[in-house]
């Protein structure tokens, strides 16, 4: 989850709020592409996961970094919460998953190159600790009760908070993990197409990377339970936002529904105060109860974006939200899908094409089959399967049409960081189906044999 968000003044008029969205549009040759991905890590010998400190631990881990690859700690107070180097984060969740949030990049081989540096700088910290790390959507045996509670003030505000909205809102911030990646626009119009196409498609998203099919020691019943989770956490800041395929949507638009999710915190000299189910209106009028008399800064309505959980979120950029966590090969496959769908102009009408006609009864039901059934899913007459596969071919497209080659100039594109979506395609089988075949299969229900054949 987010850091806190730094710069800005004082908020004076409420157009403030809808240009500071309208800053991030772009010309094309400025986009960039951040990926972000989040792995479990645990103690090789018990399977138990890392606590945030001693000698194995996710302090020691991020203390391991630092020394070692010239990471800079970020701390809050006298602890060690994250760390930066040349525009990228590695941060932590609330129950210890440690993230990487990449720099802004030029291309999918950068961003997958940078992937690569980085789990191989956490293999070696790792190894020499005796710690795993292992991607999946899903923690597959631990319990609420065994997950560490990083020492982070905004996880403890949302963690009180989580109890009382939704009823999943405490697995996912402890027990999941997920694969995004962040992407620009050029204008108003430009942003509204590519956040219908985004939330519309997320449900193939979450089909082809379906990766978290157990929970607390067994089958769930669903390809993607983190996606489960996500359906029942707080209706308030989470789903498919119908209103972006409305007549007017907007920046204006997406400021009025952003201002009336509950905040959760204002961040002040270094520590969170607790506005959990305050309203930013409020704020914005003088009136907030946790602040009384202040108004909000531009930071603060950064922050408050941060706070809000839809499949496709808007800020300056889009964040595609609706994958799995994974292995190695797919953290690289989910940028060039999406960079495939919506960097090209031709492959941006054709992905709209694929999906135009759908009404929000539709979209609501391919999100819910797609975390039931994976690529098997089926929605009236629409199949995911062939939904999946004409949106791979049309993300093939765009990157071959986009024609960034490698560095050395041994690729004409991108377009091979998709193979691995393309072989789900061609077998429609996702990674759950592989594991849930491993499951009764070779391990003969011996859940703990996957983290000895999935870490990284």
């Amino acid at each position: 989850m987010s850091i806190p968000q730094s710069g800005g003044g004082p908020i004076e008029h409420p157009r403030q709020l809808a240009e500071h969205l309208e800053a991030g549009c772009k010309p094309p040759a400025a986009w960039r592409i951040g990926t972000e991905h989040e792995k479990f890590g645990y103690c090789r010998d018990t399977l138990r996961p890392l606590p945030y400190d001693g000698p194995r631990s996710v302090r020691a881990v991020l203390e391991g970094l630092a020394d070692r690859f010239g990471w800079t700690p970020v701390f809050e107070g006298e602890s060690l919460i994250g760390l930066s180097r040349d525009g990228a984060n590695i941060s932590l969740e609330p129950g210890g998953q440690l993230e990487l949030s990449g720099a802004p990049l030029r291309t999918v081989h950068e961003t997958c190159a940078e992937v690569n540096e980085h789990l191989r700088e956490v293999r070696t910290v790792a190894d020499a600790l005796g710690v795993g790390f292992i991607g999946l959507g899903a923690a597959p045996i631990w319990r609420h009760e065994d997950m560490p509670v990083m020492p982070k003030g905004r996880y403890r505000l949302m963690t009180d908070y989580m109890r009382k909205v939704g009823s999943h809102g405490l697995q996912m911030m402890y027990r999941t993990c997920t694969v995004q990646v962040n992407l620009d626009f050029a204008s108003e119009a430009d942003m509204v197409r590519k956040m219908r196409v985004a939330l519309a498609l997320q449900p193939v998203a979450t089909a082809l990377f379906a990766n978290s099919p157990f929970f607390e020691g067994r089958p769930t019943g669903h390809k993607s339970w983190r996606a489960r989770i996500w359906r029942d956490l707080d209706p308030a800041r989470t789903g498919m936002l119908p209103f972006v395929f409305e007549d007017g949507f907007g920046f204006e638009r997406y400021v009025d529904y952003a201002l009336d999710v509950p905040m959760y915190f204002v961040y002040r000299d270094g520590r969170y105060i607790d506005a959990t189910g305050q309203s930013f209106r409020d704020f914005l009028a003088g009136r907030l109860p946790a602040l009384p008399g202040e108004v909000p800064t531009l930071s603060d309505w950064a922050d408050h974006l941060t706070t809000i959980f839809p499949e496709a979120r808007l800020k300056r950029y889009i964040e595609m939200r609706g994958a799995d966590g994974g292995p190695w090969r797919r953290l690289c496959a989910l940028p060039a899908f999406w960079v495939g769908l919506i960097y090209d102009g031709t492959a941006l009408d054709a992905a709209w094409d694929l999906c135009k006609d759908w009404d929000a009864p539709t979209r609501e039901a391919l999100r819910v089959a797609a975390s039931v059934e994976g690529l098997q899913a089926r929605v009236g007459g629409i199949a995911m399967h062939d939904l999946a596969r004409a949106a791979v071919a049309i993300a093939e497209a765009g990157l071959k049409a986009r024609g960034r080659p490698g560095a050395c100039g041994d690729v004409p594109d991108e377009s091979h960081f998709l193979n691995p979506l393309k072989d789900g395609v061609e077998t429609g089988q996702t990674p759950a189906d592989e594991l849930l075949a491993r499951y009764a299969g070779d391990w003969g229900g011996e859940l703990a044999r996957i983290y000895a054949d999935y870490s990284y």
